[in-house]
């Protein structure tokens, strides 16, 4: 398991797009739990969808969203899921906002959520949180953000 701080070199902070592009659409392969986010597409149809206190999109619904419209997520945790997991297991496990944000600073790197293979975090318009559960993805992540750090050596720069 790898992760990856994007927090440095980009214009602003959370570009899924690009993000998307860089790690091949893979995104396109899962299901996505969205929570504790704060966005503003202008797309209404989007602001409905992303209404609440969390989402669940397939892959190819959340990547169409983001090649219409690249949004800016200020703030944001989304959980990637494979397509067989229901939202209603995904949803079994007692998970809040304030508490994945609060993990994310522990080591080892990990995923806050034990179901999912991907966690993407948007921190405060300021920084990307990229975690995956396969090396090469975050490898794949780190050549189209030469300047993304390694998460556990930034973690260890911060305690």
């Amino acid at each position: 398991m790898k992760g990856a701080m994007i927090d440095q070199g980009e214009p602003y902070f959370t570009h899924l797009k690009k993000i998307f592009h860089t790690i091949s659409h893979i995104e396109k392969n899962y299901n996505w739990l969205i929570l504790g986010h704060e966005c503003y597409p202008q797309n209404e149809e989007y602001k409905k969808i992303l209404a609440g206190d969390y989402c669940w999109l397939s892959g190819e619904l959340l990547t169409e969203m983001i090649e219409n419209e690249d949004f800016q997520w200020i703030w944001g945790i989304l959980f990637a899921f494979d397509r067989q997991v229901s939202k209603q297991e995904v949803l079994q496990y007692d998970i809040s906002g304030s508490a994945v944000y609060a993990d994310l600073w522990k080591k080892p790197v990990s995923i806050y959520h034990p179901s999912a293979h991907i966690e993407i975090v948007a921190w405060d318009s300021t920084a990307t949180i990229f975690i995956s559960e396969q090396d090469s993805v975050i490898d794949g992540l780190k050549k189209g953000y030469p300047l993304a750090e390694d998460l556990e050596a930034y973690i260890s720069t911060i305690q």
